[in-house]
């Protein structure tokens, strides 16, 4: 008897649209082989040419859910916002929020086959995108802001938490949040990696000015230092204004913040 487990099936199932017996018959008939499987539901009209794992999923919904002790976030992504704003898509979203906010952001991992069956009802490449819960620390505060389309779907979701900052200050900077995508808090969480590709980038773009080279190392240091304030939220100016992040929360302190948009 060919050797595959629940797991192979459910790999074949999302790589070609096909229903659970079709996927385990294909497997036994091929002996195991993911691939010779792949090729007979294809041959056979049961799979489309095309790997749905391989496609784009630039849409999707965004729900939150919240308690006294914590809040979660989840985002999960479609190809078309079709898909994106059906009842069964919009449910399945924020039965994922309520059971991250309850049980961790690894329980989504019991909610596969849900995923796969509406991958499959719906043809497209459905998948997880942002999946987050943020507890909510002793004496601090948190504000969550959800947009949402005119259906009601959520398209861009903040969770921010800060301590010593007024509700009104901490919820016009979750606004900005929103508006501004922020990637990171601080410059200290802006990965290495990254600051050093962006070093290289500046240096060229300076050499190829025509800068003196003595000149170069201020240059540069002065063009990363700007595109790090454009990406680090303290750093950001409120609303694009002159008066950053930081200015605004004075004394206060932002601890965290988790965003998820469509079209990320």
């Amino acid at each position: 008897m060919p050797e595959f487990t629940a797991k192979d099936v459910q790999k074949l199932r999302q790589a070609s649209g096909a229903g659970m017996m079709d996927a385990k018959r294909a497997l036994d008939e091929s002996a195991g082989d993911f691939d010779a499987a792949l090729q007979s539901l294809r041959e056979k009209g049961i799979a489309k040419a095309d790997s749905r794992s391989d496609r784009e999923s630039a849409e999707g919904a965004i729900a939150v859910a919240q308690n006294e002790a914590a809040v979660a976030i989840v985002e999960l992504k479609s190809e078309t916002d079709f898909s994106a704003k059906a009842s069964d898509f919009l449910s399945l979203t924020q039965e994922l929020a309520d059971l991250v906010l309850a049980e961790g952001e690894d329980a989504v991992s019991t909610k596969e086959a849900e995923i796969d069956d509406l991958r499959i009802s719906k043809k497209e490449n459905i998948q997880l995108g942002t999946v987050k819960q943020i507890v909510i620390d002793e004496g601090s505060l948190v504000d969550v802001y959800l947009h949402t389309d005119q259906e009601g779907r959520g398209i861009n979701g903040v969770i921010v938490q800060g301590k010593d900052v007024p509700p009104d200050t901490l919820h016009e900077v979750a606004l900005h949040i929103a508006f501004a995508k922020p990637s990171a808090l601080s410059r200290e969480e802006v990965p290495i990696e990254d600051i050093e590709k962006e070093r290289e980038s500046a240096l060229g773009v300076t050499k190829a000015e025509g800068k003196p080279e003595a000149a170069w190392e201020k240059i540069v240091e002065g063009r990363v230092s700007k595109w790090l304030s454009e990406r680090v939220l303290l750093e950001q100016g409120m609303f694009g204004e002159k008066e950053t992040v930081a200015q605004k929360l004075g004394a206060g302190t932002i601890t965290n913040f988790v965003q998820a948009y469509i079209g990320d």
